[in-house]
C-alpha cells in the first residue's frame, strides 16, 4: 500500500515522500509510531503543493546557488540529542533534520534529497555536503552534542566509539579458529565380505513309482 512518510525511516525514505510498503509493515509498525499515514488521493495533492511551495525558496540560477552557498559555507547547526555514555544517539539526526534547521536559523530552503550524508546515528563534529545547485556544493558544519553536555574532543570521541566497539564484539557469539577444529582422516567404509555361492543342488531323486514301472516293462518285454 501508499504511504506518505511523516519522519525519515532508514532504508524507507524520507519525511513526505509517498512510498509503496507492504500492509502488514504499515499497520503494525509505521501507523502505531506515527512514522506515517495512509496516501489519499487528498493528502498527496496536499503534499505537493507544500512541496512546490517550498520550492519557489530554493535557488533558481547559479548566481542565487552560489550567494546561497556562501551564507552555508559560514553556518555551523547545532543539535543536542539524547546519547549513551559511548556516544551512540537514541535515535539519529536525518537529512530533514538539517533542512529544517536550516530554514528554521537561516530561512534558506534546501531540498533534503540534495543533503549528501545517512542518518547520523552518533555525536560528533560533521561537515555536510549539500548539492545546492547544478554545480554549486558546500559542505555545512553540524554539531551533534550530548543533551546537556559538551561535545568531548575528537581524540575522547575515537576512543569512545572504539569502546563501543569492543563491547559489541565481546557480545557478540565467538567464533571458534580453524586451527582449533579437529581434523579426522576420511576412513574407508568397510566392505562386506563377499556371499559365498551357493553349492550346486543335488538332482531330485526319482519317485519310486517311477522305477517300479520301468521294471515291470523290461519284465514284460522278456
Amino acid at each position: 500500500m501508499d504511504v506518505i512518510l511523516l519522519k525519515d525511516v532508514d532504508k524507507v525514505g524520507l519525511r513526505g515522500d509517498v512510498v509503496s510498503v507492504a500492509r502488514g509493515y504499515a499497520r503494525n509498525f509505521l501507523f502505531p509510531r506515527r512514522l506515517a499515514e495512509e496516501a489519499t488521493t487528498a493528502k498527496v495533492a496536499e503534499l505537493r503543493k507544500r512541496e512546490s511551495g517550498r520550492a519557489r525558496h530554493e535557488a533558481k540560477t547559479a548566481e542565487q546557488a552560489q550567494s546561497i552557498a556562501d551564507t552555508l559555507s559560514k553556518t555551523v547547526l547545532r543539535f543536542e540529542v539524547k546519547a549513551g555514555p559511548t556516544g551512540s544517539l537514541f535515535g539519529s539526526v536525518t537529512p530533514t533534520d538539517i533542512a529544517d534547521e536550516l530554514w528554521r536559523t537561516r530561512k534558506i530552503r534546501v531540498d533534503r534529497r540534495k543533503i549528501g550524508i545517512d542518518n547520523l546515528k552518533r555525536i560528533g563534529r560533521y561537515d555536510v555536503p549539500i548539492d545546492v545547485f547544478q554545480d554549486v556544493r558546500v559542505e555545512v558544519k553540524t554539531l551533534v552534542v550530548p543533551e546537556g553536555g559538551e561535545l568531548p574532543s575528537d581524540e575522547e570521541l575515537e576512543a569512545m566509539e572504539a569502546a563501543e566497539l569492543a563491547e559489541r564484539r565481546a557480545a557478540a557469539p565467538a567464533e571458534t579458529p580453524a586451527a582449533e577444529y579437529e581434523y579426522v582422516d576420511e576412513v574407508e567404509e568397510p566392505v562386506a565380505p563377499a556371499e559365498p555361492a551357493a553349492a550346486d543342488e543335488p538332482a531330485e531323486a526319482e519317485p519310486e513309482w517311477r522305477a517300479d514301472a520301468e521294471a515291470a516293462l523290461r519284465d514284460a518285454d522278456r
